[in-house]
């Protein structure tokens, strides 16, 4: 099975994720990022277009903190051939929003952090102490 395979099994397992009413995937970074070299799957909005590799390295480091317990891609869209799309992570901490923001370079800093919510998501059992903190890229 190929990268794009596996992630695109994984993604419309509940459904068409393109439906509104289809529960938002939460992949792992491993799931999203794993073969993905889609530029513009993640953080399309930024300046000089990062690889999703990029955003890989960043997001394994920020989930070795302390505080942090997982991390999960929103899958928001897939209507490209080449890979889903996601405008949004949840970082599941119990930092607050504020702190959270700090941990990312200018280069990828999100254009917004705050607290996050799990409705409209896939289920999901929250790490115990922790709360999500959404990060977004519009």
């Amino acid at each position: 099975m190929t990268p794009l395979e596996r992630v695109s099994e994984r993604v419309n397992r509940l459904g068409d994720v393109n439906n509104l009413r289809t529960p938002r995937p939460l992949l792992t970074i491993e799931e999203f990022f794993e073969g993905n070299d889609a530029i513009g799957s993640i953080g399309c909005n930024l300046d000089n277009e990062p690889t999703p590799a990029e955003f890989y390295e960043l997001f394994k480091a920020i989930s070795l903190k302390p505080w942090v317990k997982d991390i999960r891609v929103v899958v928001t869209v897939f209507d490209t051939p080449e890979w889903p799309f996601s405008d949004n992570v949840l970082i599941m901490t119990s930092a607050a929003p504020a702190e959270v923001h700090s941990w990312f370079p200018e280069r990828l800093r999100p254009d917004d952090v705050d607290q996050g919510d799990l409705r409209g998501c896939e289920p999901y059992k929250l790490p115990e102490g922790t709360r999500p903190v959404v990060c977004f890229w519009d």
